[in-house]
């Protein structure tokens, strides 16, 4: 049996998550704390104070005699009231699986997608869960994606980049110290990891969260173009504007970024010698 993991949710189709319809699956935990996080439940376990269960309004969350929470699912109305209550940004919905029993999940919709693609939380802190996932994935003939932070070294984990396909790299700042007070930690790896995929040729995606007056837009186009160098004229580009929804905290209250400064962005990273950009 191969290693398992901590999975927040399975989202059977999408079309966000990579090209054509795919299965996403999204795992629990993160390395960093971004402060405009859309997805602050993914960051942490469960540590089963039982917050939750007390307030639970359909009552599918119950406290265990000897401590943490089961969840029902056939109660659960998914009003996610649990989630917005949890100090601990956890939930408590998230089911530990093997990647058999994902890949158990993934064959429902086998005739709708064209892969999968894994994300979090931070799906690289599982590298051996990943490589039984993908390589089920691949013997099915799905094409195999991670969604990623960076901070993870890659280069290391060969049996994992065999059956990866590519990597959707988010590089969330350029300026190391803008990038520790964003999310709590540096980029070093991030930098790296993008010269490594695009050396490789396993680049599927350069993701860039434009968030105004905190995340150095044009400082990330600047690098990554020197970092790719030629190579940037066919690296996949999404610049993604910042949305509140799902945020905490300070950012929870910061102004969405208008067209024209998406325009400029986009303008931006043209200059700079990117031509597959796309704007979300």
């Amino acid at each position: 049996m191969s290693t398992a993991a901590p999975v927040n949710r399975i989202i059977p189709i999408s079309t966000v998550d990579g090209p054509g319809c795919r299965t996403a699956v999204f795992l629990q935990g993160c390395n960093l704390s971004c402060a405009y996080c859309h997805n602050p439940e993914t960051q942490n376990l469960c540590t089963g104070c039982g917050l939750c269960a007390d307030h639970c309004p359909s009552g599918a969350l119950e406290r265990c005699p000897d401590g943490g929470v089961v969840w029902n699912p056939e109660r659960c109305t998914g009003c996610d009231a649990c989630i917005r209550l949890c100090p601990s940004l956890a939930s408590p919905k998230v089911r530990t699986m093997t990647p058999e029993e994902v890949m158990g999940a993934v064959e429902h919709n086998l005739l709708f997608i064209r892969g999968i693609t894994v994300s979090g939380g931070e799906c690289t802190l599982y590298p051996e869960f990943l490589t039984g996932l993908f390589t089920l994935a691949r013997a099915r003939g799905l094409t195999c994606l991670a969604d990623s932070n960076g901070t993870v070294p890659l280069a290391p984990l060969s049996g994992l980049m065999a059956v990866c396909d590519g990597v959707m790299l988010d590089v969330k700042a350029w300026d190391p110290d803008v990038h520790k007070a964003l999310t709590g930690s540096g980029n070093e790896t991030v930098k790296e990891n993008l010269a490594f995929l695009s050396r490789c040729g396993k680049l599927e995606e350069l993701r860039i969260g434009c968030v105004p007056g905190a995340v150095d837009v044009e400082a990330v186009l600047e690098g990554a173009a020197r970092v790719l160098g030629d190579r940037a004229s066919a690296a996949r580009l999404k610049l993604i504007a910042f949305r509140p929804n799902g945020v905490r905290g300070a950012f929870a209250d910061r102004a969405v970024p208008t067209a024209e400064q998406m325009s400029a962005y986009e303008a931006a990273a043209r200059r700079m010698g990117f031509r597959e950009i796309l704007l979300r």
